[in-house]
């Protein structure tokens, strides 16, 4: 059952599937929701989801460090509905062996709430690959994919 005080509902979203959509003015800095799920070991992860090379990404999937994901497609909550945004409002906080999702500017009610992926493949960033990895933010500085530049 959802949290009824949170500042935010679950909606179909023109980004993507659905999304989380700000209920009222939500202060930058304000931590919203813990990103929960499985805890797995990053081979459990790979074996679970494994990537095939024609087929589009997705997973809800999120590394805290070297040695654990989160599956929040098992056990997890309504975090995993936040999309990805090139223009973000929020971002997300690794503390403690935990992932917080937090507001880093003031959000209007009605917008919907994103942070940047910023995924990170062991390959290179190629044209194909990144179309695995597509982004409809609609952002004016959309990268075209949630993959974060390489450097």
């Amino acid at each position: 059952m959802p949290n009824d005080d949170r500042p935010f509902v679950i909606r179909p979203s023109p980004m993507q599937g659905l999304g989380a959509f700000a209920t009222r003015r939500i202060p930058a800095g304000t931590r919203l929701i813990e990103y929960a799920g499985q805890r797995l070991t990053p081979e459990e992860a790979d074996a679970r989801y494994p990537d095939g090379v024609d087929e589009r990404h997705h997973t809800f999937l999120f590394a805290i460090d070297d040695e654990i994901v989160i599956d929040a497609a098992v056990d997890g909550n309504d975090a995993r509905l936040i999309n990805h945004s090139c223009d973000p409002n929020c971002d997300a906080i690794i503390e403690d062996g935990r992932i917080w999702i937090e507001t880093i500017r003031d959000v209007a009610p009605g917008e919907e709430l994103a942070y940047d992926y910023a995924y990170i493949l062991d390959e290179r960033h190629t044209p194909a690959a990144k179309r695995r990895y597509p982004c409809n933010c609609g952002a004016p500085n959309c990268r075209g994919t949630i993959l974060a530049k390489k450097r």
